[in-house]
């Protein structure tokens, strides 16, 4: 059957806005602010995609079927719950601990500088991490969140990061950290190199995403001592590593969704 046939697939975020065979309806605050019609169009619809975190998780109390997953939505720019997660499946992490305020005073009885240090939430692109190599960059960092999260740093010169749409990887490169830095993020001067990923770390972010219910994510891994380490899951994955492939991510997206629901 031609798409033309096809009804449109039901979108509430923007990320495929505009895309042909998808309808975005927009994200409301309030539920009762849709039309008759609109709120049909969702409930009746065999999956609504990015429903954003606004309503993925009524949608899957409703027994709706939803990309990205409620597990994307839940762990997307939590890296307290993410880090529970990966040492629940014992998955390689590197060690972390999470500091409450009463407790801070316990970080340098476990921890040696030089470590790192990242804001519990909102620090995607890079932001929000930092090295820690004295009591003066500690306390500057305890002054910013009353929750730390403190992770062991593992020396390294590159990560890489695999990106995946329903558990399929779409794109791998490393990040290369530049001189003098300790971040690979493609924003804070890291360069993306796409030469010699190794299939095995496509296989084992398959197996990631897959065991985590991650189906539209980025996954960050460091080689230490012959170890892939899994840093991070990124919802919020950057596009310029993309568009230096010449990759246009809403067709990718849609071409996936396209053959997974019709």
């Amino acid at each position: 059957m031609s798409q033309a046939h096809h009804k449109p697939l039901i979108a509430l975020g923007s990320r495929l806005k505009g895309m042909p065979g998808v309808l975005t309806l927009g994200v409301r605050p309030n539920f009762h602010d849709y039309t008759s019609r609109e709120k049909d169009l969702m409930l009746e619809a065999p999956v609504v995609l990015y429903p954003t975190q606004n309503y993925a998780q009524f949608f899957h109390t409703l027994g709706k079927r939803i990309f990205p997953s409620l597990e994307t939505h839940l762990y997307a720019d939590e890296k307290i719950k993410q880090t529970t997660l990966f040492y629940m499946l014992n998955i390689p992490h590197p060690r972390t601990r999470i500091y409450y305020g009463l407790h801070h005073g316990d970080i340098l009885e476990e921890f040696s500088f030089p470590f790192i240090a990242k804001l519990p939430r909102a620090s995607s692109q890079g932001r929000g991490v930092f090295m820690v190599r004295n009591k003066q960059e500690l306390q500057h960092y305890l002054n910013l969140t009353k929750v730390a999260y403190i992770q062991e740093y593992l020396p390294h010169d590159r990560d890489i990061r695999v990106v995946l749409i329903n558990y399929e990887p779409i794109l791998a490169y490393w990040r290369e950290v530049p001189p003098g830095g300790f971040r690979s993020n493609l924003f804070q001067g890291g360069t993306a190199n796409f030469a010699g990923i190794p299939e095995e770390i496509l296989e084992l972010a398959q197996a990631v995403a897959t065991r985590c219910k991650f189906d539209d994510v980025g996954l960050d891994f460091i080689l230490h001592e012959g170890v892939w380490y899994l840093i991070e899951a990124n919802m919020k994955y950057g596009r310029k590593a993309l568009k230096e492939r010449g990759l246009d991510l809403k067709m990718i997206i849609r071409d996936v969704l396209l053959s997974m629901f019709h």
